[in-house]
């Protein structure tokens, strides 16, 4: 007679993973709360969860996931350039496995921004004042295990009134030889007056098994200061991203946000949560996604607007091919204080194949009666008069197509202030688009 084996998901296998590694690990004292917190909300998220209703995360979670704090192999520049695409005339931050990499690093002035791993200026008062605090992290289930189980990350903080003219490009890299977790966290803080351009991007070295990247990112962006994010995810098809941006705004600032996800990753969730939090903030979001076989992109949006005379844009369009699934919630509330709100939002969708499956859900809830607000989507295939109008000019169906498409991706790419980043985008879209 035999005995079956019972099998043991993530969430019962946590608790003894956790061990005494995290729970004592670093100056963040809040693990073990974060750890019960993920657990009270259930752990990780099922499809029974309206926030995931649409995206199956649990066969990504299986026990034997490693979650122990990660080797940092040493990385020659020669890989770096291998393995990601540097942008020119820009400050450089590289991180290997979430550990910042001084040897590959090319840091701004540090008259101007401070950078240091996060694992050593817990007592930096910035810190001490934003880690951990945004209103929503509470919220989220993979912000709780990120919480939980970090090992490091970066801190920036932009000097009051510093102008920085250079971006700055932060180039994740992953290497591991099994399956594994991986929980970056950051905190960037843009101190009154100052501005500044952050490019992310992430690619795997020789990675033989597909890795799960849990990352969270604190933003403060305090009194007349400007921050603009890009998130470039374009490489690594042994990489699956789970990323949670929180953003504050503080009076009379601006914030971009730019996230293009043309990946052959399986899968990639992104939850943007943006707080204006005091008068006369604007707020503007661009994204962009192109879905091919079997992909799951998941883009969640949410944008509080919290008191009076702020101003926020949203626009996200994707393109779905093959049997991949696009994903998009987009929340806008405007509370009862928050009168002479400006928000738009919209969501265009080109849906290619018929085997391709996309849910949108663009919403507003508003408390205020003095408000500007409005909020669409459209889900369509190319243009059939468009089509005829270039035939007839004398181009082939195929390359006619094409261009439609591209002109429909391209109106987002537009809006980026960065040559080096657009001409990147851009090209990549295309090698997807001409495929």
């Amino acid at each position: 007679m035999t005995t079956a084996t019972k099998h043991i998901s993530f969430n019962e296998a946590l608790p003894a993973l956790f061990g005494a590694q995290f729970s004592a690990n670093g100056w963040f004292a809040g693990r073990e709360a974060a750890l019960q917190q993920f657990l009270a909300l259930g752990g990780i998220p099922t499809v029974k969860v309206e926030d995931w209703k649409y995206t199956n995360v649990v066969p990504f979670f299986k026990n034997d996931i490693q979650i122990t704090l990660p080797e940092v192999p040493e990385v020659t520049a020669a890989q770096l350039e291998a393995a990601a695409t540097l942008i020119p005339d820009a400050h450089r931050l590289v991180l290997v496995n979430g550990v910042l990499q001084q040897h590959l690093s090319q840091l701004p002035p540090a008259a101007q921004v401070t950078v240091s791993r996060l694992s050593e200026a817990g007592t930096q008062p910035a810190v001490e004042l934003y880690f951990n605090q945004s209103p929503k992290i509470n919220e989220h289930h993979f912000a709780q295990l990120n919480s939980a189980l970090f090992n490091d990350g970066l801190f920036i903080e932009v000097k009051a009134k510093a102008i920085v003219e250079q971006p700055i490009q932060v180039i994740h890299l992953y290497a591991a030889g099994q399956s594994r977790l991986f929980n970056p966290r950051h905190l960037v803080v843009v101190n009154e007056g100052a501005s500044v351009q952050i490019v992310e991007s992430a690619a795997g070295l020789g990675l033989t098994d597909t890795v799960v990247i849990n990352s969270v990112t604190e933003s403060i962006v305090a009194e007349r200061a400007q921050l603009s994010q890009y998130q470039l995810q374009t490489g690594g098809n042994q990489l699956r991203f789970i990323n949670q941006n929180l953003v504050e705004q503080k009076g009379k600032s601006l914030y971009n946000n730019y996230t293009f996800t043309l990946t052959d990753s399986d899968f990639v969730r992104n939850n943007l949560n943006i707080s204006l939090d005091e008068e006369r903030t604007e707020t503007h979001m661009y994204g962009f996604y192109i879905a091919a076989g079997t992909q799951v992109i998941d883009n969640h949006t949410s944008v509080d607007h919290r008191m009076p005379h702020c101003e926020s844009n949203e626009l996200y369009r994707g393109v779905l091919l093959d049997k991949a699934t696009g994903v998009f919630n987009g929340k806008i509330y405007v509370h009862e204080d928050a009168q002479k709100t400006n928000a738009f939002q919209q969501n265009n969708n080109l849906v290619i194949s018929p085997e391709a499956t996309l849910f949108t859900k663009p919403q507003l809830e508003i408390f205020a009666d003095d408000v500007k607000c409005s909020h669409g989507c459209t889900i369509g295939q190319v243009s059939e008069d468009a089509l005829f109008y270039l035939r007839a000019r004398g181009i082939g169906e195929a390359e006619a197509r094409n261009l439609l498409v591209k002109a429909f991706a391209f109106d987002i790419t537009a809006k980026v202030t960065i040559p080096a980043v657009r001409k990147h985008v851009e090209q990549i879209a295309s090698q997807y688009l001409n495929a």
